[in-house]
């Protein structure tokens, strides 16, 4: 007769084998972690995507997290943000989804892999494909709330730096020689770019995108997005009328391009000399450009606007301005501290806010926001002909000094409309218009000065009071747009066409 399996033996021999972690019978610990606190560890804090793809491709990475605990982990549920999700799918164990997964076991002092996928088609517009695509892995244990970035480069563009990899601070230096952007696709900034004994070269017609946010690093916490130049670098931008160089958001979508602080701007370290922008665009940044102490700064027939901070500030420094419109600022338009030589000509500054100036000049900076620490005094040199200053605050120009030395802060406006209200008075300075020559004070509306404010439209309307209002100046015989100015030019920089 044949003998029946004795199952109570089978049992106890795969217990005392290699496969009792298959059987629940084996008397495993099968309680999960109840702590306050899981200890749950990454393989990394970002996930990044860097394939420059140049057609329609995909490519998998993956994050694993490690259960330090002697018990098992029980993860609620991993799962996607909502923006961009379209682009990415995830992989948790062999369970494939679009946008979660609950209910994930991870052993005792083991892992999990998690999968994500991405397919990115270059060729779509960056509406549906941005330059940058982004979104948020969250993993919820408990009470524990975890997060980790995913990122994939969305269009066949030069990304700087190349690899993200887990850093977004990018340092550059070409040995004192020259770095050319001229390659006709667009180059992208993630993180922040550092330049370094190098002229940093972009010719006409270079677009130039910066992905903004937060970040925390080696240079603190503050808006992502940051070109910063040392003091033996600089910039030269050759964009010409119909070809300019360009700086502004890497979000495309209409809604984007009102907004002000969406990167963090353009920096020339203390010494940087030689810097030069020609027919250039910057916007949506915090501050458009700063100039430290030392530096020089020459800004030609360009366009600063929708910014957070000031479109210019210049910080003991040598900067000129010509032929340019300066808009849409969350801070004094242009603004000179701590004194430096300034020259404005020819240009159009559009305040919109009734709580800043178009234009702050002082020969002195605080070092702590109540000033009463330390005050930082240099002479401050500022020249201003045929500018245009207007906006919606009663003063547009504002003045500081800190020492009462007449020689430390010199100031002329010649041909320049702006208004003024309590500049004059016995406490600021009542001697102003004794060092403003032809120039006209007019009611602070502006409506009627420009096309289309609006619209950002800065050329001048038919009844505007600065045409023919200008003083001739040599090198300054044409306008913004090219045009030849008259015999009688116009006040901005823009002259007016019939």
């Amino acid at each position: 007769m044949d003998k029946q399996p004795n199952i109570s033996f089978f049992l106890a021999m795969l217990c005392s084998g290699v496969f009792m972690l298959l059987f629940n019978a084996c008397g495993i610990d099968k309680s999960y972690h109840e702590g306050t606190e899981t200890r749950l560890r990454y393989s990394l804090d970002t996930l990044s995507f860097d394939t420059v793809f140049t057609t329609v491709g995909s490519t998998t990475k993956y994050i694993k997290i490690y259960n330090e605990e002697d018990q098992r982990v029980l993860i609620d549920e991993i799962s996607f943000a909502n923006q961009f999700s379209e682009f990415f799918r995830m992989n948790v164990d062999g369970f494939q989804a679009q946008d979660k997964i609950e209910d994930v076991t991870i052993l005792p002092n083991d892992s999990i892999y998690v999968f994500i996928e991405t397919t990115i088609d270059p060729d779509q517009p960056n509406s549906i494909s941005p330059f940058i695509i982004e979104n948020i892995l969250t993993i919820k244990t408990g009470n524990r709330v975890d997060q980790k970035l995913i990122q994939a480069w969305g269009q066949n563009a030069n990304y700087i730096p190349t690899s993200k990899q887990n850093s977004s601070l990018s340092y550059l230096s070409c040995d004192f020689g020259e770095w050319v952007w001229d390659d006709p696709r667009p180059y992208v900034i993630y993180g922040s770019l550092i330049i370094d004994s190098c002229t940093w070269r972009l010719p006409a017609g270079t677009k130039v995108y910066v992905h903004g946010g937060i970040a925390n690093n080696d240079l603190g916490i503050y808006n992502d997005g940051l070109v910063i130049l040392g003091g033996d670098a600089k910039i030269v931008t050759e964009g010409t009328i119909d070809q300019p160089v360009s700086f502004r958001t890497d979000r495309l979508e209409e809604s984007f391009q009102d907004d002000q602080g969406q990167w963090s701007g353009i920096i020339l370290s203390s010494g940087s000399v030689g810097n030069q922008l020609n027919h250039t665009q910057i916007y949506h940044s915090l501050v458009g450009i700063r100039a430290d102490s030392a530096t020089q700064l020459v800004i030609n027939n360009s366009e600063i606007g929708h910014v957070g901070g000031n479109a210019v500030l210049g910080i003991q420094s040598n900067v000129d301005i010509f032929n340019s419109v300066l808009h849409n600022t969350g801070s004094h338009a242009v603004q000179f501290i701590q004194g430096g030589t300034y020259r404005m000509t020819h240009c159009t500054v559009y305040n919109p806010s009734s709580q800043n100036f178009g234009l702050s000049m002082s020969n002195f900076r605080c070092t702590d926001p109540l000033c009463q620490g330390d005050i930082l005094v240099a002479p401050a040199n500022g020249s201003f002909r045929n500018c245009l200053f207007v906006g919606f605050s009663a003063d547009q120009i504002t003045l500081g000094d800190a020492t009462e030395d007449p020689g430390d802060l010199n100031y002329s406006f010649d041909h320049c409309i702006y208004s003024i209200d309590e500049i004059t008075d016995e406490a600021g300075f009542p001697d102003f218009l004794t060092f403003s020559n032809q120039c006209y004070d007019i009611d602070y509306n502006p409506d009627s000065m420009f096309i289309n404010t609006d619209s950002f439209d800065f050329h001048l309307d038919t009844m505007a009071i600065a045409i023919d209002r200008g003083k001739i100046l040599n090198g300054f015989e044409l306008d913004k747009d090219g045009f030849m100015r008259d015999d009688m030019p116009d006040i901005g920089c823009y002259e007016f066409q019939d």
